[in-house]
């Protein structure tokens, strides 16, 4: 798969992790699609890249009718581009700590359980079911017949997540899981998918951490001891774009990092 001509819709586009990848497949000639809710920071984005490679579109992954609107606008887009759709990468995200029971023996709310799963689970299986019509009506490219990829993104919570994070590891629990079997239903249509899992890296998930949750974490951290860089995860979503035989799979970029369940 080239990302050089082909178009590459990006969730949570706007800012953090979402944000590099636009910038690198831009960068590799691709065209970038930045869904996000953010009407500051897209158009900011959109104005940097240049209106022929990047188009800003607002979306809330946790409406099915937003999500619907976005891909007849992207593929309207791409039809005046003349540069097809080539790939999926669903980086919408939300955290929302919370016990499942507190020392008040309250238990956690069901509005904040279904906040998170709504973004980070439903959002996800619900932007990549709309936009895969569209991507299995590519024509196929190369030798394998390859008409794209979808990169998800699920997260280090989904092996060791920590007190707090019930709901969150969950939803990006199911991410993983769902994987191998969404790989298997898309293979016949030469469709990849894979799924990476980072630890602790820089975004606006993570800016609101406190300096003592900082330093916690740290103590966890192998090598390197920092927070991963965007830019870091855009590389392996490049990668997981441009080798073919990456499928089916969930890859760990952690620095060997293994969550503490206290900090």
């Amino acid at each position: 798969m080239k990302i050089s001509g082909r178009t590459f819709v990006v969730s949570g586009g706007a800012s953090g992790l979402g944000r590099a990848c636009v910038r690198d497949i831009c960068a590799a000639g691709g065209n970038a699609v930045i869904l996000d809710m953010n009407e500051e920071l897209g158009p900011a984005l959109v104005h940097e890249l240049g209106p022929s490679r990047a188009q800003f579109l607002v979306c809330d992954v946790a409406d099915t009718a937003s999500i619907a609107s976005a891909v007849q606008a992207t593929v309207a887009w791409t039809t005046a581009t003349g540069k097809p759709l080539g790939g999926i990468i669903p980086a919408a995200g939300v955290g929302h700590p919370g016990l499942i029971l507190d020392k008040a023996l309250r238990p956690v709310s069901l509005e904040s359980v279904d906040f998170v799963l709504s973004i980070n689970l439903r959002g996800t299986l619900d932007l990549v079911r709309q936009f895969l019509p569209h991507l299995a009506a590519t024509t196929p490219v190369g030798a394998d017949g390859e008409r794209g990829v979808v990169v998800m993104v699920a997260s280090a919570a989904a092996f060791e997540g920590q007190m707090g994070q019930v709901a969150y590891a969950a939803s990006k629990g199911a991410v993983a899981a769902m994987t191998l079997p969404m790989a298997r239903d898309l293979s016949r249509f030469g469709i990849r998918v894979v799924t990476i899992a980072p630890s602790m890296f820089d975004s606006n998930m993570t800016a609101g951490m406190s300096d003592k949750v900082r330093a916690g974490l740290k103590k966890a951290m192998e090598f390197p001891v920092r927070a991963g860089k965007p830019e870091e995860f855009a590389s392996l979503v490049r990668q997981s774009i441009e080798n073919v035989m990456l499928n089916g799979v969930v890859i760990r970029l952690d620095g060997a990092t293994r969550m503490p369940s206290k900090l």
